[in-house]
């Protein structure tokens, strides 16, 4: 049996201002497709600033949006070749 070895490299860039985090998940296939997703955060204004864990929640909510932009890509992709509606699994 053949194993092939695929890597994916997934890039999180980050906007901050003192209230707000904004995250843009991107996602480059092998196929030469790209998948980019987006996620935000807000600090109430009670909290102290801690960028770091604005920047773990909003990139959270970006992964979270990448993955499911990904599951509905490869269901379009299945739909397109099966001429059938694919169903998915939630998680």
């Amino acid at each position: 049996m053949m194993h092939t070895t695929v890597g994916w490299h997934v890039e999180l860039e980050f906007q901050e201002d003192d209230q707000h985090t904004r995250a843009a998940a991107l996602v480059r296939l092998p196929d030469g497709s790209e998948v980019r997703a987006h996620g935000h955060a807000t600090r109430h204004r009670t909290d102290s600033n801690q960028p770091r864990v604005g920047e773990e929640i909003a990139g959270a909510r970006a992964l979270n949006d990448l993955a499911m932009r990904l599951l509905t890509k490869a269901h379009d992709e299945i739909d397109s070749a099966s001429g059938r509606t694919s169903h998915s699994i939630n998680v």
